[in-house]
């Protein structure tokens, strides 16, 4: 039964013509953006698979660019946007996490309809995802290797290896906040556990009245790894559920080489601490 109530959003005021304007689309992108989703294979599934992937560059991509701000942020000392920020990064991961959920609903016979239509691609072979990594101090340069068909990417991460971390940022405001010299791990490799930080950021916890900025700081680094560990888990989950332990695409182990990154720590001491305590 109707109410009575006409909709005209133009007798509300709503602008209906954009002819020679920009509209809604055009600020959006949307005609290159929506056309991009381009399925290869007659499989149901496969703009599935390739939205997901799609929507989870989209994010990297903002992710990247909140991390690269609060490191400028932090090299200045302004703490606040530091802290916003990370909050954010950590929500977008919550956000890839929650993408694993759609992507369940596709079971393994429907995976295998279209599977060697990929080829050897693989998200073992993302950038963005790779430049999030060598931002927060994960610098494995064998990883370099995948992206040396394409100069531009290639550089991109060379550049990246060439400015410090973000961790290393914050571990050198740990070290003048308590007049210590802390050691910086070599910008080209991966960021290892150092007892001497680990007892520098026990000193922050111990008395986080005194060191307040340090302790919030701290948290939000604990908080954004967290997300992106419950990240990686529910990948190597998905990709167990629907392919089993098959390799991948791009030619790793699958499941294994994915469990193996479960052990990767992004900021070792900020965990290792809480023993301490």
């Amino acid at each position: 039964m109707s109410s009575g109530i006409e909709n005209d959003p133009e007798k509300d005021g709503a602008r209906m013509s954009f002819e020679g304007t920009m509209s809604y689309g055009d600020y959006l992108s949307l005609d290159p953006i929506l056309g991009a989703s381009k399925p290869i294979s007659n499989a149901h599934d496969e703009m599935l698979f390739i939205i997901q992937h799609q929507t989870s560059e989209l994010w990297m991509r903002l992710a990247l660019h909140e991390l690269d701000a609060a490191r400028t942020a932090l090299q200045a000392a302004d703490f606040p946007p530091v802290f916003k920020m990370l909050t954010r990064v950590a929500r977008i991961f919550e956000q890839l996490n929650n993408a694993w959920d759609v992507l369940r609903t596709m079971t393994p016979s429907e995976y295998t309809a279209f599977r060697e239509d990929l080829g050897q691609s693989s998200g073992f072979q993302s950038h963005q995802y790779r430049l999030i990594e060598y931002i927060l101090g994960n610098r494995n340069i064998a990883m370099m290797k995948v992206h040396e068909h394409r100069r531009d990417l290639h550089a991109m991460l060379a550049a990246e290896l060439t400015r410090p971390s973000l961790y290393d940022v914050a571990i050198g405001h740990l070290g003048t906040a308590l007049h210590v010299d802390l050691p910086q791990s070599p910008r080209n490799t991966p960021h290892k556990a150092v007892a001497q930080i680990e007892d520098a950021w026990a000193v922050v916890y111990r008395d986080p009245r005194t060191y307040w900025t340090l302790y919030e700081l701290a948290e939000k680094l604990v908080d954004l790894e967290d997300y992106f560990r419950r990240w990686r888990f529910n990948h190597v989950t998905t990709v167990e559920r629907i392919i089993g332990f098959k390799r991948g695409t791009g030619g790793t182990s699958g499941v294994q080489y994915l469990r193996r990154m479960l052990e990767v720590e992004l900021f070792p001491e900020l965990w290792n601490v809480r023993g301490q305590l």
